[in-house]
C-alpha cells in the first residue's frame, strides 16, 4: 500500500490504551530519530461504533473505519502493526459505550434488544457486527507463535509469584455435559475440489417450511467444514444437576468465553441464568417478562430492572439464600459469577482458581473449593487434567520450571472464533444441513427448539503454514506435540493434513489428544523441560493464559508473533485482556498498575522485523529495545499493585531510560549514539524530578471524561504529569 507507515499502532481501550498515552510518546519520540514513522489506528468499541454509524454524525463527528483498513492492511507484505488487547464486547458493554457516546453528543441510534421493525433489525446487525471477537478474526492473517522472552522467564524464576497449595482433597473439580453437547454432535467434511463454490445453511422444520439461515458461503478446496449442535435441553438438565448435586461448603460456578463466542456463549449463559433463578422466576414470569429482562443478560441487569420493587428484590434475594453459594467476582460489591456474561472469561478465571490452588471466593469473602462447570467437553478436559494433576503433585515450582510456549492454528478465522455468523438459536423442532451448491448435503442435524447450532471451517493454506510454523518451533524448542483428539470429527480432518506434513518434513512430533496432551506438558514442565502446544484456535487462547499465569504469575508478560501469511508481521502485546479493574483503580486513586511489558517485547520484535527488511537503523534501535526491557526487569522498575508503589508511568519513565542508555552505549550507529547520548543525561539526571512529579497526583480521583470515549486531552494530562520528561521526550 502506498504511504504505509513503518510500524502501525493500535488505539484500543482500557488499560492498555491509557498506557499508551503515556508510553506511544516516547516510542514515536525515539523512532522518529531514525526516520521511522509511527502512526495509530483506532479498533476500539467507540471508534467501530461510530464508523458503523456515520449517517447518525456530523461531518466533524465521523471517523474513519480502521479496523476494515487494517484488514487490508495485514494482507501485504508491508503490514508491521502493534496491536494492544482491545475490548471484545458483550451486549451491555456495548450498551454502556453506546450510551456514553450518546451523553457526549453522539446522535447514534440505541442498541434494539427486541427489534421490531427492518430499520430496527439493521441497526442491530449493524452493532452486533461490532460486539464479541470482531478485531482478532479481521487481522489475524497469520497463525499465531506465543512464547515468553527469555528475560521474562529468568525474571519469573529468580522472582517467583504467589502460589495457593494444592491438597489431594481438595473437592474442586470440572464438571460438563454427559452428552449431547459440540463435542459429541459434531460432524466434519474435508471439500474437494468438485464440491468447492457456493453453499448454503437451510432450517427445515416438522412441518416442511424451509428457511435458508445462511446464504452466499463459499468454501474452497481442501477446507474443512465443520457442523455442530448443542441441546438445550441437554445443557439444562445438566445445570440443575449440578446445582442439585452440590457439595456443603462448595462454590458453584461457571466458566465460559461470552465477549469471543458472541452468539453461543450468552445463551449458555442465560440458561445457567434461568435454571439457577427458576424457582424466582416460575413466581414472577409475568413481571419480568413485562420489564423485558433478558436472563442472558444476568442478575446483573435484572437487579437494575427491579430496583425499588420490594417485594421482587426480596424475592430475589431469598432465592440467592436458598441455592448453592456462588464462585464470586467481587464479593465486597456482590457481584456474582451470573451477574454479567462477560465478567467470568474462561480462560482468566480457571487459571486463576488454578494458581490459587484450586480456591475461589465466595459471597461471604472467605476463599472455598470450586465446582467449575464447563458445558462443552471439546476443552473441558484441559482443565479438569490440570486439576487432577495438581491435586496428584502439588503446586507447581515457578523457580524451576519449563517454559511453555503456543502454536497455534488462527490464521483467516479459522474454527470456532470464526463462527459468530454461522451460529443460531434454533427457532423451532426440525433439521438443519448444510447445502453445497453443487447439491450435496455434507451435514445433516436433527434439531429441537432453543438448541445451539453452529459451523465452523478451517482453510488449507492456514492450516499448512500452521503445520509449518510448528516444525520450525520444535526445532527451536525441542518438545511438542499436537494437542488433536481423533475422536473429535474436526481434529481426525485435522490429523489427515498433519501426519503426511510431518513425514515429508522427517520429524516425529507426537499427537495427542487434549487431556493426554496437557498431562505430557504438565509432566516435562515440572522437570524444567520446554514444551510447544500446537493447538487449534481456542486452545491457543486458553492455554496462553493457563501456562503463562502458572509460571509467570500473568499472561500479559507473553510474546505473541503472528507472522502474517502474505509476509507483513502482526505483533500482538500478550494476552491478559484489556483489564477494566486497573481503570477503576486509576480513576479512584490515580494509580495504574497496567504492566507494558507485552508492549515493549512485542514493540522490540517489531524493530526487529523492520531491520530483517533492510532498515539497519532499526535493527539498533530494536536490540537497544531488549536491553532496556531486561532492565527493567532486574531493578524492579515494574508496575506494582498500591498507591505509593511504582506505577506504569514510572515503568515507562525507566524503559525510556534504559532505552536511551543503550542507544547512548552502542558502537554500531555514531549518529544514533551522538543523537541519545544527551537525552540519556538528561534523563538521568532528572530522575528525582521526574519520579516525584509522576508522582505528585497520586491518591486522588482523576477524571478521564469518559470511559469507552475519554477526552484525549483529560488522559494524557494525567498520564504524562511529569513536564520534565516531556520536555525531554517532547
Amino acid at each position: 500500500m502506498a504511504n504505509t507507515p513503518d510500524i502501525i499502532y493500535t488505539t484500543v481501550d482500557e488499560a492498555p490504551e491509557l498506557a499508551s498515552a503515556s508510553l506511544l510518546p516516547i516510542i514515536r519520540s525515539f523512532a522518529g530519530a531514525a526516520g521511522i514513522t509511527v502512526e495509530t489506528r483506532n479498533i476500539s468499541v467507540a471508534a467501530r461504533i461510530l464508523s458503523a454509524f456515520p449517517e447518525f454524525l456530523t461531518e466533524e463527528q465521523r471517523v474513519n473505519d480502521d479496523l476494515a483498513e487494517l484488514g487490508e492492511l495485514v494482507k501485504t507484505p508491508e503490514a508491521n502493526v502493534i496491536k494492544l488487547p482491545n475490548v471484545s464486547a458483550s451486549v451491555p458493554q456495548l450498551v454502556a459505550a453506546i450510551k456514553e457516546l450518546q451523553g457526549q453528543g453522539y446522535a447514534i441510534p440505541a442498541y434494539p434488544t427486541d427489534p421490531q421493525s427492518d430499520e430496527e433489525k439493521q441497526i442491530q446487525a449493524r452493532y452486533d457486527a461490532i460486539k464479541g471477537s470482531a478485531v482478532n478474526p479481521v487481522l489475524r492473517e497469520g497463525n499465531s507463535d506465543r512464547r515468553s522472552a527469555k528475560a521474562v522467564k529468568e525474571y519469573a524464576k529468580a522472582n517467583p509469584h504467589s502460589m495457593g497449595e494444592w491438597k489431594s482433597t481438595s473437592k474442586t473439580c470440572v464438571a460438563s455435559m454427559p452428552g449431547n453437547d459440540f463435542f459429541a454432535n459434531e460432524t466434519s467434511t474435508t471439500i474437494t475440489a468438485a464440491q468447492a463454490g457456493g453453499a448454503k445453511i437451510v432450517h427445515t422444520a416438522e412441518d416442511g417450511t424451509e428457511t435458508v439461515l445462511k446464504s452466499g458461503l463459499k468454501y474452497q478446496d481442501g477446507e474443512i467444514v465443520d457442523a455442530t449442535f448443542l441441546s438445550a435441553a441437554a445443557l439444562r438438565d445438566f445445570v440443575k444437576a449440578e446445582i442439585d448435586s452440590m457439595e456443603p461448603g462448595v462454590l458453584f460456578s461457571v466458566h465460559l468465553k461470552a465477549t469471543m463466542m458472541k452468539v453461543s456463549d450468552p445463551i449458555i449463559f442465560g440458561h445457567f441464568v434461568s435454571v439457577y433463578l427458576e424457582d424466582f422466576i416460575a413466581k414472577h414470569g409475568a413481571k419480568l417478562d413485562a420489564l423485558g429482562w433478558n436472563p442472558n443478560g444476568g442478575i446483573g441487569d435484572l437487579e437494575k430492572l427491579i430496583a425499588g420493587d420490594a417485594e421482587l428484590q426480596a424475592d430475589l434475594k431469598a432465592t440467592l439464600a436458598a441455592r448453592p453459594a456462588m464462585y464470586m467476582v467481587d464479593s465486597d460489591k456482590g457481584i456474582t459469577n451470573l451477574h454479567v456474561p462477560s465478567d467470568v472469561i474462561i480462560d482468566a478465571s480457571m487459571p486463576a482458581v488454578i494458581r490459587a490452588g484450586g480456591i475461589g471466593w465466595g459471597p461471604d469473602g472467605k476463599a472455598a473449593d470450586t465446582k467449575c462447570c464447563i458445558p462443552d467437553n471439546s476443552y473441558a478436559g484441559v482443565y479438569d487434567e490440570t486439576i487432577n494433576y495438581f491435586k496428584e503433585t502439588g503446586k507447581l515450582d515457578v523457580t524451576t520450571c519449563g517454559a511453555v510456549s503456543n502454536v497455534g492454528l488462527m490464521a483467516q478465522k479459522a474454527e470456532e472464533y470464526g463462527s459468530h455468523p454461522t451460529t443460531f438459536e434454533i427457532a423451532a423442532k426440525g433439521t438443519v444441513r448444510i447445502v453445497l451448491d453443487n447439491g450435496d448435503v455434507i451435514s445433516e442435524h436433527a434439531v429441537e427448539k432453543g438448541d445451539i447450532w453452529r459451523s465452523a471451517t478451517a482453510k488449507k493454506a492456514p492450516i499448512m503454514d500452521w503445520i509449518q510454523l510448528a516444525i520450525r518451533r520444535t526445532k527451536a524448542t525441542g518438545l511438542a506435540a499436537f494437542w488433536l483428539d481423533a475422536n473429535r470429527a474436526h481434529d481426525a480432518e485435522l490429523i489427515k493434513y498433519v501426519e503426511p506434513a510431518l513425514k515429508e518434513a522427517g520429524i516425529d512430533i507426537p499427537i495427542m489428544a487434549p487431556r493426554e496432551a496437557t498431562r505430557f506438558t504438565l509432566l516435562e514442565m515440572r522437570k524444567g523441560n520446554d514444551v510447544v502446544t500446537i493447538t487449534g484456535n481456542v486452545l491457543r487462547d486458553y492455554l496462553t493464559d493457563l501456562f503463562p499465569i502458572l509460571e509467570l504469575g500473568t499472561s500479559a508478560k507473553m510474546l505473541s508473533i503472528v507472522s502474517l501469511m502474505q509476509g507483513g508481521g502482526l505483533f500482538e502485546t500478550g494476552a491478559g485482556g484489556s483489564a477494566p479493574k486497573h481503570v477503576q483503580q486509576l480513576m479512584e486513586e490515580n494509580h495504574l498498575r497496567w504492566d507494558s511489558l507485552g508492549e515493549f517485547c512485542a514493540l522490540g520484535e517489531s524493530f526487529k522485523f523492520l531491520a530483517d527488511k533492510g532498515m539497519a537503523k532499526a535493527g539498533v534501535i530494536g536490540a537497544a529495545i531488549e536491553d532496556a526491557t531486561q532492565k527493567v526487569l532486574e531493578n524492579n522498575n515494574s508496575p506494582e499493585r498500591k498507591v505509593g508503589q511504582a506505577d506504569n508511568r514510572s515503568s515507562h519513565y525507566w524503559f525510556a531510560r534504559y532505552w536511551a542508555d543503550a542507544m547512548a552505549a552502542q558502537s554500531d550507529d555514531a549518529d544514533l549514539a551522538a543523537h541519545f547520548a544527551p537525552i540519556a543525561k538528561a534523563l538521568a539526571d532528572g530522575e528525582a524530578a521526574i519520579l516525584a512529579e509522576l508522582k505528585a497526583g497520586e491518591g486522588k480521583p482523576v477524571d478521564l471524561g469518559g470511559y469507552y470515549h475519554a477526552d484525549v486531552a483529560k488522559v494524557a494530562a494525567v498520564m504524562r504529569p511529569s513536564a520534565t520528561l516531556n520536555a525531554i521526550i517532547g
